[in-house]
């Protein structure tokens, strides 16, 4: 698997490990092999770090569609704008001006390492560059993490990207300083979401934090959405509800002070 005359951006490899044993990655021709032989894609300078062999959580947007021109809006974020930013973006679709960066709710960033799990087109990883972090963005979308480059270049944004499932993240251990993850966890299954919490934890290092977003089962919002559908029990990428006691469970100890 691989297409493109890209290489990977080698500060990434300071960074990114196997998936499966955490091994160090060379790039061989258009691969990124390690050192027990694992070989990876490399797509238009993207490393592809999934682990085939572990169930995809949801069909995720990873169409490739061509890159913008200019200062035209990314057509991947045009199309794909109310699935990735969420329903109140709808109308938006086929008609952005120009890409809807959030504020960032962290304090300055000063040089220190950002990982955003689940970051699709790289919103909050460029609102984290824009914070003065060093941003990370992980997703298995191959589509969302090459829009996420090119947006990040038309923005003048520093920022590295790679396709990867949280729950399995491509990093070394102990590197991260802020990890964070807005509406993406509380979408998976509570095993699904426990074990990427599980490599949250692994991936920080001590002292580092985490702002992760999730679902209060008993909060006003949550409790308007359970009722609303009749609290039929979800599958697929509908939203869980979390008791506060599974919350606290699922994040202590170990992934450093956080929100969520």
């Amino acid at each position: 698997m691989g297409s493109g005359n890209v290489r990977v951006d080698p500060r990434l490899l300071e960074f990114i490990v196997c998936p499966r044993d955490r091994s160090n990655l060379r790039e061989v021709g258009r691969e990124l092999v390690c050192e027990q032989a694992h070989a990876y894609g490399i797509v238009d300078g993207v490393p592809v770090l999934l682990v085939e062999e572990v169930p995809f959580t949801h069909c995720e947007a990873s169409e490739l569609m061509p890159a913008p021109v200019g200062s035209e809006i990314d057509p991947f974020v045009n199309k794909w704008i109310a699935t990735t930013n969420g329903a109140l973006y709808s109308h938006l679709a086929g008609k952005l001006q120009e890409y809807p960066i959030p504020h960032l709710r962290l304090p300055p960033g000063n040089g220190r390492l950002f990982l955003e799990v689940g970051c699709s087109w790289g919103r909050w990883c460029i609102a984290a560059a824009r914070a003065s972090y060093r941003p990370i963005g992980v997703d298995p979308s191959l589509g969302g993490v090459r829009a996420a480059r090119h947006v990040a270049a038309q923005l003048g944004v520093d920022a590295l990207f790679v396709v990867g499932d949280g729950r399995c993240l491509p990093l070394r251990d102990s590197i991260i300083d802020q990890a964070f993850s807005y509406s993406v966890l509380q979408h998976l299954s509570k095993d699904n979401a426990r074990a990427a919490l599980r490599e949250i934890r692994r991936v920080l290092r001590p002292g580092g934090e985490s702002l992760i977003q999730m679902a209060n089962k008993l909060g006003p919002r949550s409790l308007y959405n359970q009722l609303r559908l009749k609290f039929v029990k979800t599958a697929g990428f509908e939203v869980r509800y979390w008791l506060p006691g599974e919350l606290l469970s699922a994040f202590s100890p170990g992934t450093g002070p956080h929100g969520s």
